[in-house]
């Protein structure tokens, strides 16, 4: 039986393993999924090494910029984001390649872009981590301009308490890349002058649980379009299948 599965700490909000092991036992694929929630990047060796029937990884927060050190290949789209979320295991005699790719940017432009109108050239990323440099390639990539917001001092990144009301008008789409507002802390939410949005406004936020955000619905009312990651998470997967069981 194949396996496949997801690293990353901790899992208690995981979505893959319930879509994979669906998705196995609907379309008769002989394989499990299953999560390995690992405290370290070092143990990551452990896990390949002891499960010889391992065919593809899903990576998750904190890893995906880190897992790429243990690789032996990147694609081009994972090598210029800097960050791995899809690793496909392949078993040459007693060798074993382990190739990155990164299905964050895939998932979330086609997510995204039918939502992106004339007006919406410039946006904000909340966070620095591996999912926002998906985001921020993504983005890139349908002609908008970015600027990253973090809660501390980094070079090219604005600070929170330093974005005001013209800012969120000028940068009128806003990617939540971090975990604030994700349950258990669904009370949460980015610390934004939610009062100066308005219906140009395009807020996207990566969580899906719950489905709808507290930086959703401080968007929402003041007529912002808001969207949650649930949608990117689904086309995620799918080019996850797509990537675990390509030919090259």
């Amino acid at each position: 039986m194949d396996k496949y599965g997801l690293i990353g700490y901790p899992l208690t909000h995981s979505f893959s393993i319930g879509f994979f092991n669906e998705k196995f036992k609907s379309e008769g694929i002989d394989a499990i999924y299953e999560n390995f929630e690992i405290p370290s990047i070092e143990d990551f060796p452990e896990v390949v090494d002891t499960n010889p029937n391992l065919k593809g990884l899903n990576v998750t927060l904190p890893y995906k910029e880190r897992v790429i050190a243990y690789l032996d290949v990147l694609s081009p789209e994972a090598r210029a984001i800097g960050a791995v979320n899809v690793i496909k295991v392949s078993h040459k005699g007693k060798d074993t390649q382990l190739k990155g790719y990164n299905s964050d940017v895939i998932g979330f432009t086609k997510s995204i872009d039918p939502l992106i109108k004339p007006y919406h050239k410039k946006a904000l990323i909340l966070g620095t981590g591996g999912a926002s440099k998906a985001i921020d390639y993504g983005l890139k990539s349908l002609g908008l301009e970015t600027v990253k917001v973090s809660r501390y001092e980094h070079a090219d990144t604005i600070q929170y308490e330093n974005i005001t009301a013209d800012i969120v008008k000028e940068y009128n789409v806003i990617v939540n890349c971090t975990p604030c507002g994700m349950y258990p802390n669904a009370d949460e939410y980015p610390k934004l002058p939610y009062e100066a949005m308005d219906s140009n406004n395009l807020l996207y936020d990566l969580i899906y649980n719950p489905d709808e955000t507290l930086f959703m619905k401080k968007g929402m009312e003041h007529g912002a379009v808001v969207k949650n990651g649930l949608e990117m998470l689904l086309l995620q997967a799918f080019v996850s299948w797509e990537f675990w069981n390509s030919e090259d």
